[in-house]
């Protein structure tokens, strides 16, 4: 089972406290997939935020790969946050360990701790807005080649 430690690395937990950590290791689930598997199909219901323990993911939209996600990534909150289907496909590139907390553990932490709860997902937030912000970014370079 993965440790508290290697947890706190990632964003989402940023602000926790290990003793924090601990007590939602529990809800979550880990799981291991091939080289070239799908873990979200896009367009397909998806109610789990993954976090990268080991290997390799590609992200596509439309079979156009817009990016790869390594150890100490995250994907999947897009969906868990506004319960939506895939808005992209995920596709193991390697062996491949992540842990995953579905929507339903979320609601766990809520009635476990509503401050940890809030912490999550104002993290949650700050991490969807990273990434908007890079899509911004790469969207501008594009913008001669748009016009």
């Amino acid at each position: 089972m993965v440790q508290p430690e290697t947890l706190l690395k990632y964003s989402l937990f940023g602000g926790l406290l290990k003793e924090q950590v601990e007590a939602i290791i529990p809800l979550m689930q880990e799981e291991k997939y091939e080289p070239n598997e799908f873990i979200i199909t896009e367009g397909n219901p998806n109610d789990k935020i993954f976090f990268i323990i080991e290997g390799q993911v590609s992200v596509s939209k439309r079979d156009v790969q817009l990016s790869l996600f390594s150890e100490g990534e995250a994907f999947g909150e897009m969906e868990v946050l506004d319960i939506m289907p895939a808005i992209a496909s995920i596709k193991t590139t390697s062996q491949v360990t992540v842990m995953s907390i579905s929507n339903k553990a979320l609601r766990e932490i809520y009635k476990m701790d509503v401050k940890v709860f809030a912490l999550i997902i104002m993290n949650l937030a700050r991490d969807v807005c990273r990434r908007l912000c890079k899509t911004d970014e790469k969207l501008a370079s594009l913008q001669p080649i748009l016009l």
